[in-house]
């Protein structure tokens, strides 16, 4: 009996053990790690696609701390996996799919690919979906070419990740799309947790036959080349070159950002520097597990994601860091329409490699996920490096002949809208025939939480020489103008636009024949802007521009992106747009801004039918240095001389307030006439 009963605890224990991993077998199918999960089978849409079938395989998700009562913020970590699969007859070189991911996924890890335009992992994905492209393996060859090896012609993607919202249900991404070039692609299919879509060759597409193994460069707002010059078992020699493409790009102090893959770090640098020269990452990391006897204090430096700089003038003649074209600019690059050779910016660095890529010369791997930006510049997104046929360099002898690098990478950059509230410069309107000033719009270049103004509300209406002061400055002036034209007053005002630079477009006449505008440049902050410029987009006026007086303008060529430009520059001696400054008195009076200020003329022989009135002569795009501006939402209004206040009368107003009106005419001359 004693031995019955032993075989049944036994026997009873073994049977929890099993159903316990039976649970947990179930568990980890459904949220787990997802590191080792197996790819599920094809669909069978696979078997009837002649083109790059993709597949979204969401494998599950599971409630993280913290939680919460609402279940639009609550996180779950999720993982799913992303399959491309070539089944056509043509290489897919450099492939990029869109995922339109929905739930404000934060995505953590992404083994076998990148995310385009991100500056590295985590990376918050929103709402509009993201875009994968692949790395390492950034080309899927044929099944003809590889007698079907699905190692050379499939990559998948293990994705890892957190999601807000969604209490119940699949969490599926909008659609699935594959973004190279020459392909088109249906809606997506949907099955369970499984979406799949089969991009087909598109027959009308006429693209440049390829005649390399490599990628022809590609167009873009801005082209950075890596270029490989020299290479030797454990280290190379690369050269970095930016070129400004399009007529309206720019970048001042520009700093340049990207991500190290393979544990590389930069020995030394010429043209550029790094902002943090710290060893600590290299002596305390891989780096210096294997170069154990090596000197890391002389290290440019040992950072993942480096920032890098560009050198000031002065040191372009230094023997160490110097003597390289196109370098030391204090990180200036003006588009090709203000001055060509300074389009473009060069500089080198010496990278030293690891295991297992310092066995062989040939191992060679550019740095991903590049970012660059400026002080008061367009934002460019970044793509991912694709491999392109070797820059060809002339002999610096001057012998003709050429040399080539050992192997190119090309980082294509566009030069992406400003979202609502996120741009740089804000433009303001008035007209001779309105007696207020349409201001920025409120929070026009972004807004901090305040709980004294409304970020939502419309931007008061100013007496025109309310330009002249800053927005702190031009609350007693918005409350006196207010009075006066019988405007109520919320009861929370909005809030300023936050914006460093202003432009006021004023319509100066209206005659017959013709008609004048007057554009003003405030700088409100503390940098000076050398050799600025300003770019303004008339649709229906462009026709009849003549001269510009104070400034150097032109017109740009027409273009299908970029047209009824008028380009305009300061003139020599007046290409520094200063900075603000104190007033005359600074414990009494506002800062002044820098200003600069021209009148355009326009003829209507080519526009008879124009109505500057009607707000014709408006700009619909306006562009400082590059960075498209925030334009108003409404157009001066005609002044009614015989409209009474309504509602309020001048004896409501304070003496702050008629001491203020009594200043407007006098420094309305000096906005006219300076």
């Amino acid at each position: 009996m004693r031995i019955a009963w032993k075989v049944v605890v036994v026997s009873y224990i073994v049977l929890i053990l099993f159903n316990r991993r039976l649970v947990t077998c179930k568990a980890d199918d459904y949220g787990g790690e997802g590191d080792d999960a197996a790819a599920p089978p094809p669909p069978p849409e696979l078997e009837n696609c002649n083109g790059v079938f993709i597949s979204y395989d969401f494998q599950g998700r599971e409630k993280i701390y913290p939680h919460v009562k609402n279940a639009s913020a609550q996180a779950y970590s999720f993982t799913a996996m992303l399959s491309v699969i070539n089944a056509g007859a043509v290489e897919v070189k450099g492939w990029q799919v869109h995922v339109g991911l929905q739930y404000n996924e934060l995505l953590v890890s992404a083994d076998g690919a990148i995310v385009v335009g991100g500056s590295g992992l985590p990376v918050s994905v929103g709402k509009n979906g993201t875009v994968f492209a692949g790395y390492p393996m950034t080309d899927l060859k044929t099944a003809i070419e590889t007698a079907g090896d699905y190692t050379q012609i499939q990559v998948q993607v293990n994705i890892k990740g957190t999601m807000f919202g969604l209490k119940t249900g699949t969490p599926m991404p909008k659609n699935l799309k594959l973004l190279n070039d020459g392909y088109k692609c249906p809606a997506a299919k949907r099955q369970g947790a499984q979406m799949s879509v089969c991009c087909m060759r598109d027959p009308k597409f006429k693209g440049k036959s390829i005649k390399t193994k490599f990628l022809p460069c590609q167009y873009g707002d801005l082209a950075l080349v890596y270029d490989v010059l020299q290479a030797s078992q454990d280290k190379y020699l690369a050269q970095v070159t930016i070129d400004n493409i399009n007529p309206l790009g720019r970048l001042d102090h520009w700093n340049l950002t990207w991500e190290w893959m393979r544990n590389e770090f930069i020995y030394s640098m010429r043209g550029a520097y790094t902002h943090q020269k710290d060893p600590y990452d290299c002596i305390y990391g891989p780096q210096g597990q294997f170069y154990q006897d090596f000197d890391f204090s002389t290290v440019m430096s040992c950072n993942k994601k480096p920032i890098i700089s560009d050198l000031p003038a002065e040191m372009s003649d230094d023997d160490k860091v110097g003597k390289l074209p196109y370098c030391c600019r204090n990180g200036t690059i003006l588009p090709t329409v203000m001055n060509e050779t300074k389009a473009r910016t060069i500089f080198q660095l010496q990278v030293f490699k690891l295991p297992p890529d310092n066995q062989n010369r040939t191992a060679l791997s550019p740095p991903q996920n590049w970012h660059i930006t400026g002080v008061l510049n367009p934002s460019y997104k970044c793509g991912p490096p694709i491999r392109v046929d070797p820059t060809e360099f002339p002999d610096p002898g001057g012998l003709d002949s050429t040399t080539a690098a050992i192997a190119s990478w090309q980082v294509t950059c566009n030069i992406t809208r400003p979202k609502a509230k996120e741009s740089k410069c804000c433009v303001s309107y008035s007209a001779y025939y309105a007696d207020s000033v349409v201001p920025c719009n409120t929070c026009a270049c972004g807004c901090e939480q305040n709980a004294h103004c409304d970020a939502n509300a419309q931007a008061l209406s100013l007496p025109p020489e309310a330009l002249l002061v800053p927005f702190v400055n031009r609350t007693a002036k918005a409350k006196a103008w207010a009075h006066i034209k019988g405007k109520k007053l919320p009861l929370k005002l909005p809030c300023p636009d936050n914006c460093g630079l202003g432009i006021n477009w004023h319509i100066d006449s209206d005659y017959k024949n013709g008609w004048t505008a007057r554009m003003t440049l405030f700088n409100w902050g503390e940098n000076i802007f050398e050799d600025w410029y300003a770019a303004i987009q008339l649709k229906k006026a462009f026709p009849g521009f003549e001269k510009v007086y104070s400034f150097n303008g032109t017109t740009l060529p027409q273009g299908p992106q970029l047209n009824n430009i008028i380009f305009m520059q300061g003139i020599p001696g007046l290409n520094y747009l200063m900075g603000e400054v104190n007033g005359t008195h600074p414990d009494t009076d506002p800062r002044i801004p820098g200003k600069q200020q021209s009148v355009i003329s326009f003829s209507k022989k080519h526009t008879p039918h124009i109505n500057i009135a009607a707000g014709d002569g408006f700009p619909t795009k306006v562009f400082f240095n590059g960075e498209e501006c925030a334009l108003p939402t409404k157009l001066p209004e005609r002044s009614n001389a015989d409209m009474k206040p309504e509602g309020h009368s001048l004896s409501n107003v304070t003496d702050e307030e008629v001491e203020v009106i009594t200043s407007w005419v006098e420094n309305l001359k000096l906005l006219l006439n300076d």
